[in-house]
């Protein structure tokens, strides 16, 4: 069985050293000194037959050379991006969605949109907001319950396995609080004024995945990720239901049921940590019960070497 620490390590898997000891590659635009992605070597010798890429062998960067402005830079990253596709190089872009990610510069400004499934290729760190719906204790001394969700086991990445009430990317020219709408919406059937009413930010979590298996595409390429994490009391009475093909079900589990399931590894990776997180907040996880319990804290706000939104 697997331990809270354990659940960390499995969606902050990237090590706590040197990129360039790893022999991995600094993804950058021209005209910008700063660090956009980590690039796998496999990656790199491919990019450097595409035009309007230089990789130095040396430096260990690869610099996307064409573009000068957020579109330009799109526009060239997408036609790369295409003749891989043209070309079968990689698995992981058969699960193309023509839906972008955006990719911030160090003064919070996009450089450039990149397609959603390709990010993993130029480990670009991706956005995503994660909402737990729960039921608060009752007066009666039963205790909480929060609603999760099973993905659609016939989804690229991570099918069958436990998630949050409601998550999604933050896709180009979305903000956070959108993205909450519509998902809540369309994956958990949550009705939008108790949404808009009820729903509250309480921060944020990152870390750094390396993909396995379960991820669909190439194991071990290199995913940053950033998710905006909201917490929405519900009423009793409430049955949150699938209003897509990306969930399959949903289950109302108590406190000990999630305990019970994360340490079986049943939740998808950055929902592991979400969960994880949320078990912290509301004092289910303490320091007196943990005994990892700083380590973890941590570990769900990792420093990433790169800018952000």
């Amino acid at each position: 069985m697997a331990s809270n620490l354990d659940i960390v390590d499995d969606a902050d898997g990237f090590p706590y050293e040197d990129p360039k000891s790893q022999g991995l590659y600094l993804f950058r635009v021209a005209g910008l000194s700063t660090t956009l992605g980590y690039v796998l070597p496999s990656v790199s010798r491919l990019l450097s037959d595409f035009p309007g890429w230089h990789v130095d062998q040396e430096e260990q960067t690869i610099v996307l050379e064409s573009g000068q402005t957020v579109e330009e830079r799109s526009a060239a990253i997408r036609k790369t991006i295409l003749a891989m596709c043209e070309k079968e190089c990689f698995s992981i872009l058969r699960g193309w969605r023509d839906e972008t990610f955006p990719v911030f510069g160090p003064d919070h400004e996009v450089v450039l949109h990149i397609e959603r499934c390709a990010c993993p290729l130029f480990g670009v760190v991706t956005y995503g907001v994660h909402i737990i719906a729960y039921t608060p204790a009752p007066a009666d001394g039963d205790m909480m319950k929060i609603w999760v969700s099973r993905r659609a086991r016939s989804k690229q990445t991570f099918g069958g396995m436990l998630d949050s009430t409601a998550a999604g990317g933050v896709a180009s020219g979305e903000t956070p609080w959108n993205t909450v709408l519509h998902e809540c919406d369309e994956e958990a059937s949550l009705p939008p004024d108790l949404v808009r009413r009820d729903a509250k930010s309480v921060g944020a979590i990152t870390n750094f995945y390396v993909r396995d298996q379960r991820s669909g595409g190439e194991v071990g390429l290199l995913q940053p990720e950033c998710q905006y994490v909201y917490e929405l009391p519900v009423p009793l009475d409430l049955v949150c239901k699938p209003n897509d093909n990306e969930v399959e079900s949903f289950e109302l589990l108590a406190v000990s049921e999630i305990m019970a399931a994360l340490s079986r590894r049943e939740f998808k990776p950055n929902s592991g940590l979400v969960m994880l997180d949320f078990l912290i907040r509301h004092g289910v996880v303490t320091s007196e019960n943990e005994k990892d319990y700083l380590n973890i804290i941590t570990r769900l706000h990792r420093p990433l070497d790169f800018p952000l939104r």
